[in-house]
């Protein structure tokens, strides 16, 4: 045998099997996306040009104060619904204010008020969020001849990010199969709401804890799932069960049930990030489907990276929403950045520091992932957004997280237990920790690059591209008409059947009776013998 045509036709595999997944394409399909804005409509687009690559018609459900959707694409048809002021996360003046009273609240972290106020700040910002799209929501149901060109458009899916989950109560109306792009619901992190989640390991948002812990991080995490708890009952979802009451059947249906009945969950993670836990049949990981490969770079920052020579590239961006930490801050980061032989490329709006060196250079935006898959780049300075995250593993670089808000912190929990970054806290910061903690992840001779490597090599030895997985299972619902058969039915259960409790409970009632005829039986005999024994005696 010709051992050539034998390597030739081994290395043929894996694009036989995508070519014959590929044959197994629906015919085009329509499919609602109900997006929400930000840096999570970074991650929808990517679907729904690869929907529309793939030959499907795509319909997007847009806001009228939508900050990053788009009303016009050559991927997708929009239907626009008047809304008459933005969402919170839609508004960067709101997101600079509410991430600037974050900041002033961490300053006090430790004391029983300082935690008051994360509370209050945090629940006070989702509530209002939650009102308006459930707002949205009741002018859309409200619209009958939208609902009626939705119905007779026969899509074949909605796709949708619960995290504000109207997209979850349109599909219920128009009785449609349901995918969810998500990481997060409206109170929590989507295992949560559908896989079994022993605490005893699996940490909690705001936790900061990995999936080691001892007693007292176990006690904390049973805390932050309390508090998930209160924050779902009593923030996220009362402005949703009164449309719910409103439009289905009153007392009988609730957000978290249509969010836990979807057909398929398309997470935003893998298990190179995430800690290993319990999942279900139709979770399917996309972790990193939208990383890509670098492209060159533009000539003037090309000839900029290219003189960094052998000390190579920093780079830093606080992601999306969040542009910049406020002059203080600002000047802390300069001047540690003036202080590294490095070159630095960052991301920054707002004044020029005082302090800054002639190794950085101010960008208004930057080609993130084409610099973190150049060759110079050293270090990621990131706030810990999953997308940063993401992009960083698949090239290879190592982190620094200045975490700030939301998931941020718990997302570079993950990173370090890895031993691929470090943190800082953002209310401690100074000029000379953040210079050694950099120096520290520079240096060669310390593991943070080369564990890297290894998250990265982990993340691309896999038998097919995320994005790929992504688009097979969103054809596979179309063709099937939902995917129930992967869904398990245990959230229609009392949380009682579900727990047991009913069983538990009659055989501890069972074994307490026995135990009790026992005790009875005793003395009844210890009775009987005393008096067979007094009438001896007399």
């Amino acid at each position: 045998m010709d051992f050539r045509v034998m390597g030739s036709c081994v290395a043929l595999v894996p694009v036989l099997l995508l070519l014959s997944s590929l044959q197994h394409t629906s015919e085009a399909g329509r499919v609602l996306v109900y997006p929400v804005d930000g840096s999570h409509w970074l991650n929808m687009r990517i679907l729904v040009e690869a929907l529309h690559t793939q030959g499907h018609q795509v319909t997007i459900l847009r806001s009228s104060t939508s900050w990053y959707v788009a009303e016009h694409s050559p991927h997708y048809t929009s239907i626009t619904v008047p809304q008459a002021q933005p969402q919170n996360i839609e508004s960067q003046e709101f997101m600079a204010h509410f991430l600037k009273r974050s900041l002033e609240i961490q300053r006090g972290k430790g004391s029983p008020w300082a935690f008051l106020q994360f509370c209050g700040n945090l629940f006070s910002m989702l509530r209002q969020n939650q009102e308006m799209v459930a707002e949205l929501v009741v002018t859309m149901f409200e619209n009958q001849t939208l609902m009626t060109d939705l119905k007779e458009a026969e899509y074949d899916l909605v796709l949708t990010d619960p995290v504000f989950p109207a997209g979850v109560l349109v599909a219920h109306y128009l009785q449609l199969p349901l995918v969810l792009n998500v990481r997060w619901h409206l109170s929590g992190e989507g295992h949560f709401a559908i896989a079994p989640s022993p605490l005893s390991y699996v940490p909690q948002i705001f936790s900061r804890n990995s999936d080691l812990m001892n007693f007292a991080q176990r006690l904390s995490n049973i805390f932050y799932h309390c508090l998930s708890y209160y924050m779902y009952r009593y923030v996220s979802n009362p402005p949703y069960q009164a449309v719910c009451d409103r439009y289905f059947a009153p007392d009988e249906v609730d957000v978290i049930s249509l969010i836990q009945g979807a057909d398929l969950w398309l997470m935003r993670v893998d298990f190179v990030f995430e800690f290993p836990r319990p999942t279900m049949p139709n979770v399917v990981y996309t972790g990193g489907f939208q990383c890509k490969p670098s492209k060159p770079l533009p000539a003037a920052l090309e000839e900029f990276v290219r003189s960094s020579g052998e000390h190579g590239v920093v780079v830093m961006s606080l992601g999306t929403l969040l542009g910049g930490l406020g002059p203080v801050l600002t000047e802390v980061i300069a001047s540690a950045f003036a202080r590294l032989p490095q070159k630095v490329v960052w991301r920054h709006l707002g004044e020029r520091p005082l302090s800054l060196g002639n190794n950085t250079l101010l960008v208004k935006w930057l080609p993130q992932n084409d610099l973190l898959g150049h060759p110079k780049t050293k270090v990621f300075v990131t706030h810990g957004g999953t997308n940063g995250i993401y992009e960083a593993i698949y090239h290879g670089v190592p982190l620094l997280g200045i975490p700030l808000i939301f998931d941020q912190f718990d997302n570079m929990v993950r990173m370090k237990a890895r031993g691929v970054a470090e943190v800082i806290e953002v209310t401690t910061l100074e000029v000379e920790s953040l210079t050694q903690t950099l120096m520290g992840i520079l240096d060669e001779e310390k593991p943070y690059s080369e564990n890297m490597r290894r998250l990265s090599r982990l993340h691309h030895d896999r038998p097919i591209e995320p994005l790929d997985s992504a688009i097979f299972w969103l054809e596979f619902v179309m063709r099937h008409k939902g995917a129930a058969h992967l869904r398990t039915e245990s959230y229609k259960m009392p949380w009682y059947v579900y727990h047991n409790v009913d069983v538990l409970a009659l055989l501890l009632g069972s074994a307490l009776l026995v135990l009790v005829l026992l005790v009875v039986s005793c003395m009844c005999l210890v009775r009987g013998l005393q008096k067979r024994r007094k009438s001896k005696l007399e």
